[in-house]
């Protein structure tokens, strides 16, 4: 089972719509999506929950108000005004140190598991799809990575799937290396701007230190002719392969609008294009 993840060093280059391209393309396949930051592969796939899982992670504590004496030793202590006048938890300011357990002489602060989203199993037209949802205003996004990085690998290996193709994190933080995580093949999606191309770079590095093999999408051809060049000229520097091209095209937006894959609306323009770039990427996985 080989395993591709899609990733951008930025948003809004059209990773997701790539990964859902590829994915109503190839072999029997398991999809990821770990942006849970800000998930939408799923307004695409329009997946049918199996399994629904709460993600705990660290620690939020709780004031028992008979045993408190009132003595403000947790609210003096706490740097994050975390703990009202009232002696009560602010759930949004709290970073859940611990700071408050360890003061309170009278022990009446106790640490309880932190559910910082969720995270869930589905079923699409095009395979299982793992995805989640972290909290709002939680942390630990990189941990939710690992969690549906980790099912997704399972599932592929119980189903017996072929591929497993991750949506990833955009960025170069923790939650894209949780991303990368056994990554087979990474697959940048670069835009014609300067700013992707300078995230490029920066994502090409995190690769790099990782010895994960790569390969380059340019999406959005056609706005750009000169910036198009220097991204090729830095894949050529660098010995990355280009994949292939996607032109900056309204079908990708209409897809979206109805609800599918840029292949499925337009098989015969976009579909075909896709088509080509999935041939490159198994060229690669199985060299």
């Amino acid at each position: 089972m080989k395993q591709i993840v899609v990733i951008s060093g930025k948003g809004g280059t059209g990773k997701t719509s790539i990964v859902s391209a590829l994915s109503s393309i190839g072999p029997k396949k398991v999809l990821a999506d770990c942006d849970v930051d800000a998930a939408d592969l799923h307004l695409i796939l329009k997946p049918t929950i199996v399994e629904e899982h709460d993600f705990i992670s660290g620690e939020r504590p709780s004031i028992d108000l008979d045993i408190c004496t009132q003595c403000g030793l947790c609210i003096d202590n706490c740097n994050f005004e975390a703990i009202s006048d009232e002696f009560k938890i602010l759930p949004e300011k709290c970073e859940g140190c611990g700071v408050c357990s360890f003061v309170c002489p009278a022990g009446a602060v106790t640490e309880e598991p932190r559910n910082c989203g969720k995270w869930f199993k589905s079923s699409t037209r095009f395979g299982t799809l793992i995805h989640a949802a972290l909290g709002i205003g939680e942390e630990n996004s990189g941990k939710l990575v690992t969690t549906v990085r980790n099912a997704s690998t399972a599932a592929g290996e119980i189903e017996e799937a072929e591929i497993v193709i991750v949506d990833g994190s955009p960025g170069i933080g923790c939650p894209v290396i949780a991303s990368l995580t056994n990554a087979d093949l990474a697959v940048f999606v670069a835009e014609p701007t300067i700013t992707a191309l300078h995230d490029l770079k920066r994502v090409y590095k995190l690769t790099e230190h990782f010895k994960i093999p790569s390969m380059v999408i340019i999406n959005k051809c056609g706005i750009n002719a000169n910036q198009e060049n220097e991204i090729k000229v830095f894949c050529l520097e660098k010995e990355i392969s280009i994949a292939g091209e996607l032109p900056y095209d309204i079908g990708f937006t209409k897809a979206q609008i109805a609800g599918q894959s840029a292949v499925e609306y337009d098989p015969e323009g976009l579909g075909a294009k896709v088509e080509e770039i999935w041939k490159e990427l198994e060229k690669k996985l199985m060299a």
